[in-house]
């Protein structure tokens, strides 16, 4: 029976990066054009229950399948997607906040630390060398990058703007120092066809850091803030650029490492406008909305047919 567990892998977490990512943008469309209020708490009602299951589903294969589990860590291009757990719990908890507060703080607290610790324990591993040009992957942000600006963004959602600035600078600044490194065995080695989606990774740092740096400093839209979102933009034409090129990986879980940054980038150009950001943003950022939605909601759908046919195909 807990033969099962075995297919529960770490990137299925996600899924609640995406989903929340979007919730958390119809959360600003509600206040700025007056979206129905409904679809984005629906939506965080889905991340949150997406985080419950997963977080169920990990815990029950570290008790019944550990040595599968400590593998999955421990492999050299893919084990730093364990890094989603507690992003991911981040997430959770700023889409349950507004509901049960007192659980939204104890995830936000959880995740904040959870953060630390693995980034910590992660790249004291990195430092040590001995990674294969073949092993460095925009996967190597999650720790540090998307775990330090996700904890900047739950952190200024509860209240505590001074430490969301030290996770801030965790984030921006792993991403900086890191950046050249992975472009570098881009440029080189290329990318095999299997690996292909961790790109979605290489979309969020500029978008995610645009959304951190606007939660924490929730003045007037400055220049900063415009040049995060210019970044991703551009990143964005390069994804298209890609398409017939990132489509040679079947589609599978790891998809979901689009989704992120997908939902960060309107997320980004939503708060801006809301911030005061004038021409071209107000004119990009529904086009990014609606074009965010369609993009999740299209992996949504071929994840939710995978699924049944995952059932379908199981012996009774």
């Amino acid at each position: 029976m807990t033969s099962f567990l075995l297919h529960m892998r770490p990137i299925f977490f996600g899924t609640v990066l995406g989903i929340g990512g979007l919730a958390n943008g119809w959360r600003v469309a509600s206040r700025l054009w007056g979206a129905p209020v409904l679809i984005g708490e629906a939506l965080a009602v889905l991340a949150f229950g997406l985080w419950l299951l997963w977080s169920v589903l990990y815990a029950l294969k570290w008790r019944f399948h550990p040595a599968a589990a400590r593998e999955e860590i421990r492999h050299p291009a893919q084990g730093l997607i364990a890094a989603l757990a507690p992003v991911s719990t981040l997430i959770a908890a700023i889409a349950i906040g507004p509901h049960v507060p007192l659980l939204g703080w104890g995830l936000f607290i959880a995740g904040a630390a959870g953060v630390a610790l693995y980034a910590a324990w992660s790249v004291g591993g990195l430092w040590q060398g001995g990674r294969a040009p073949q092993e460095v992957t925009p996967i190597l942000y999650l720790p540090t990058v998307g775990g330090g600006l996700v904890a900047g963004i739950a952190s200024a959602t509860f209240g505590q703007p001074a430490l969301g600035w030290m996770f801030f600078g965790m984030g921006v600044f792993s991403w900086l120092s890191m950046e050249s490194v992975f472009l570098t065995r881009l440029f080189q080695h290329g990318l095999p066809a299997t690996a292909r989606a961790s790109l979605g990774m290489e979309l969020a740092p500029p978008a995610v850091a645009c959304v951190a740096y606007l939660s924490l400093a929730p003045g007037p839209a400055d220049r900063a803030a415009l040049a995060l979102f210019g970044y991703g933009c551009f990143l964005a034409l390069v994804m298209l650029r890609l398409v017939p090129w990132l489509r040679q990986q079947p589609f599978g879980p790891g998809a979901w490492g689009y989704t992120f940054g997908v939902a960060s980038l309107p997320l980004a150009a939503l708060k801006l406008v809301e911030q005061g950001a004038g021409a071209p943003v107000t004119q990009m950022a529904l086009a990014l909305f609606v074009a965010g939605n369609a993009i999740i909601g299209w992996i949504a759908l071929r994840s939710l047919v995978g699924v049944i046919g995952f059932f379908r195909r199981r012996p009774g």
